[in-house]
C-alpha cells in the first residue's frame, strides 16, 4: 500500500503528482527560466509569444495573464516554480498562502503568528 493510496484532502491545496508534474512541464519550465534577467526582460516584452515557447496551454496563458496563480496550481503548477512567477508580480509566498486559505494577507500572517505562540 503506497501512502498516497490513503491521502486526506487538504482545503486550499492540490496534489502535486505524477500526472500534475507532465500537465505542467512547460509551465514549470517557464517559471523556471524566470532566474535569468534575459527571461524575465523578454515575458514583459511580450507574454503570450514567451507563453507559447514553452507550448502552454491556452488555459495556462489566460491564467498568466489574469495573474491566476491558484488556477496556475490547478493547471499543473509547482508551488515552486510558480513563486519565480509571483516575484515577477511583485508577490511572495505569504501572498500565495492567502489566496489557497482565502484569506487576506493581513489575516494569513496573523495566523502565522498564532500558530507559532
Amino acid at each position: 500500500m503506497s501512502y498516497l493510496d490513503n491521502k486526506t484532502a487538504i482545503p486550499g491545496t492540490i496534489l502535486f503528482d505524477g500526472q500534475q508534474s507532465r500537465k505542467g512541464y512547460g509551465l514549470n519550465k517557464m517559471c523556471f527560466s524566470f532566474n535569468q534577467e534575459s527571461a524575465r526582460t523578454a515575458f514583459i516584452d511580450n507574454e503570450r509569444r514567451y507563453c507559447e515557447k514553452f507550448n502552454l496551454s491556452e488555459g495556462q496563458i489566460i491564467a498568466i495573464e489574469e495573474r491566476d496563480i491558484l488556477s496556475l496550481l490547478e493547471q499543473g503548477g509547482s508551488i515552486y516554480y510558480l513563486a519565480k512567477f509571483a516575484g515577477l508580480l511583485g508577490k511572495n509566498m505569504q501572498d500565495i498562502g492567502a489566496l489557497q486559505t482565502g484569506l487576506t494577507l493581513a489575516e494569513f500572517k496573523q495566523k502565522l503568528l498564532k500558530a507559532g505562540e
